[in-house]
């Protein structure tokens, strides 16, 4: 690793983890009333597990970027960051809507449109650099999981 990338490294990485805890912090309230008073689908993990799988993809998304930020200058590497700053500004909005407005209904749709941001996003880091699209594919995954909850709480409230 190059003297300096380390840096690079904890910028992507504390500047994804300050989105998410921002977006956090802001739906706090929304959260709370949300575990006390909606009906959860089945499969249903308990609140502590979100904010310890959030950290976590959080970080690998922050190395993903920190990875294509430090490739060679090229169109791709420029529009992978463009396309991870739009899912990452997606995924921010999404706890709004779900938590402080509780509408799930379009947080669905938005969710649905976080998903193919990060399939995009995916496609596009393999372009630049294949690891750190891999790295990636857990956040794809919970995305799924987390579609699959969204819409249970739709349909059960």
């Amino acid at each position: 690793m190059k003297q300096h990338a380390w840096k690079i490294y904890a910028a992507w990485i504390l500047f994804t983890e300050a989105v998410g805890g921002l977006s956090g912090w802001l739906t706090r309230d929304g959260a709370k009333a949300y575990s006390e008073s909606i009906i959860q689908p089945p499969l249903s993990p308990p609140a502590l597990v979100f904010p310890i799988v959030w950290g976590i993809l959080f970080v690998l998304m922050g190395i993903g970027a920190a990875r294509i930020y430090l490739a060679s200058p090229s169109r791709d590497r420029t529009n992978s960051l463009r396309i991870f700053l739009l899912q990452l500004a997606f995924n921010f909005f999404w706890s709004i809507l779900f938590f402080n407005f509780q509408a799930f209904g379009a947080a669905l749709v938005w969710l649905v449109i976080l998903w193919g941001l990060i399939l995009w996003m995916i496609t596009s880091f393999h372009k630049v650099d294949p690891l750190a699209a891999w790295i990636q594919v857990p956040y794809l995954l919970w995305v799924t999981f987390a579609a699959y909850l969204n819409c249970g709480v739709w349909i059960l409230n």
